[in-house]
């Protein structure tokens, strides 16, 4: 198991390698740069240069069964699930073949209704809630690869 980070604007990098440390999991962190090498003998920083989803490509790429990605990015989460692999955002919901078509088709309409004005709100402040509900659904999603479900 390998758990890649979306890392440019994840806000539980730290969190993700606490996790993946315990159960002694290699963790990628994938980013356009500007981010500190961790200090974990399990996490690595990769750098991707290119075009605005490079990391996104990247990760869509290498992951497969059997991996998790950390991601808040839901198209990334959709390619992540179509090659097998498992995929949590950064508050905890983990993404599921039953789940991800409602959670484009939301993103997409919530992109329309910005860019047209009707909504000029983005997403609530994260908190130590979040923070905790996404420790949980990591450890979670984890025990459940782990178990071959």
């Amino acid at each position: 198991m390998i758990l890649y980070v979306d890392a440019d604007a994840c806000p539980v990098k730290d969190e993700v390698i606490r996790v993946g440390e315990r159960h002694r999991s290699e963790i990628l962190l994938v980013c356009d740069g500007g981010l500190m090498r961790p200090r974990s003998p399990w996490a690595k920083l990769v750098i991707v240069e290119g075009k605005l989803d490079a990391a996104d490509d990247w990760i869509a790429e290498r992951i497969g069964p059997g991996d998790i990605c950390v991601t808040a990015d839901i198209p990334l989460a959709d390619r992540c699930l179509k090659a097998g692999a498992r995929a949590i955002d950064p508050r905890g919901k983990a993404f599921t073949p039953d789940t991800i078509g409602s959670a484009v088709a939301t993103r997409n309409l919530m992109t329309d209704l910005r860019e047209t004005g009707v909504i000029t709100s983005g997403a609530k402040p994260f908190s130590q809630k979040d923070r905790s509900a996404f420790l949980n659904g990591l450890e979670a999603l984890i025990q459940q690869v782990k178990r071959g479900r």
